[in-house]
């Protein structure tokens, strides 16, 4: 690496580290140097074996140990704004304590930096580790770092027994998640005048079926490794028409199933067609949930190290990419997830500290 490429000090305390990690900008697609940084430190620590796949990087320890664990989190963040707020970072005290000011201080270089500090304070970590920073993830799925390590090299991931993925959750426990589909449900008409309607048939007027499934749908609860999952369908969005005079041909509601992590995409595209049977009905997206594999010891022993509740993850996350290999996920990571893309991203710096001490409490 260059000589003025930006570095990282893993010995540095995990706040100031978070610092050091989101004043190097890694807008989506312009990761570079901070996988370049990242893949410098980290080559630097004993035992740690480091794999470069475009701008992701993986660091795996090889110890025989029992179990393997899997810490991941990307390195890009969405676009800096006009805001001078958004970095370099800046560190000001609050009422409760210091907070970090700036891009990436939520989502979520500070959970970068605690994986950071772990492959530093831990170099014989309990249970063997894959470190994963990955790339894009805040963008089209087709660039993600992870997705393509799925892709060209499974084996540096899938033979991990459980995962923490260290995006912000406010430094509690989500488990898994759920799978997300979206469908395409059309009807079609007969295109007329609208002065003359009874020459032409209403697509929009067949329409009210749909949204009377939908309004008579009564999602599940489901259990799912101890967590409950609730399901959800709705409606997202409408179209239909082409001008103000014309009966309309053809009418598409746009509806989205959020349905449990037992469920798999077979499965809930299969009930997406029943539930909207005599309709056309065209699946365009469908995403897997994850498992959280809390009864399996890694996750057992990851809960009690943290003393935290767990509760289960409604949205989709990357998770599911490792649920995909086989691997049960949960989320941890420091940080408001609410405040995650906003101008004044903010985390308080007891985040980070709270959140290095339950990992290192885990895999120590």
């Amino acid at each position: 690496m260059p000589a003025s490429s930006p570095s990282l000090d893993l010995s540095a305390d995990v706040v100031s580290l978070t610092a050091a990690v989101c004043d190097i900008p890694s807008v989506s697609h312009e990761e570079a140097p901070l996988a370049d940084a990242v893949e410098a430190a980290l080559r630097t620590r004993p035992g740690l074996t480091v794999t470069r796949i475009g701008h992701t990087v993986v660091a795996r320890t090889e110890l025989g140990r029992a179990e393997r664990v899997v810490l991941a989190g990307h390195l890009d963040t969405v676009p800096l704004t006009s805001d001078p707020a958004n970095l370099p970072t800046r560190r000001v005290p609050g009422p409760d304590g210091d907070v970090l000011w700036g891009r990436g201080t939520v989502d979520m270089k500070g959970g970068v930096a605690v994986m950071l500090r772990v492959a530093e304070r831990l170099p014989e970590p309990s249970r063997d580790v894959t470190y994963v920073f990955y790339e894009a993830e805040e963008v089209d799925e087709r660039f993600n770092g992870l997705l393509t390590v799925q892709r060209e090299a499974p084996h540096l991931v899938a033979d991990a027994q459980f995962a923490v993925l260290l995006e912000p959750t406010g430094s509690q426990v989500e488990g898994g998640c759920k799978g997300t589909l979206r469908a395409l449900v059309s009807t079609k008409g007969v295109a007329a005048h609208s002065a003359r309607p009874w020459n032409g048939h209403n697509a929009i007027h067949d329409a009210s079926e749909i949204l009377a499934r939908l309004v008579g749908y009564e999602p599940a609860t489901v259990e799912v490794d101890g967590l409950e999952y609730r399901e959800a369908m709705n409606a997202v969005k409408v179209e239909g028409g082409i001008a103000g005079n014309v009966i309309p041909d053809r009418c598409v509601v746009t509806v989205n199933y959020r349905y449990a992590p037992s469920v798999s995409p077979q499965e809930a595209d299969a009930h997406v067609r029943q539930v909207f049977s005599g309709f056309d009905v065209d699946v365009v997206d469908n995403a897997g949930g994850a498992r959280p594999g809390l009864d399996l010891p890694a996750a057992r022993a990851f809960v009690e190290a943290l003393g935290l509740p767990v509760t289960a993850k409604q949205g989709w996350t990357d998770v599911a990419r490792f649920s995909a290999m086989g691997v049960p996920a949960v989320n941890f990571g420091p940080g408001d997830p609410n405040l995650a893309h906003m101008d004044d991203e903010r985390c308080p710096v007891e985040d980070y500290v709270a959140c290095e001490a339950a990992v290192l409490r885990w895999l120590g």
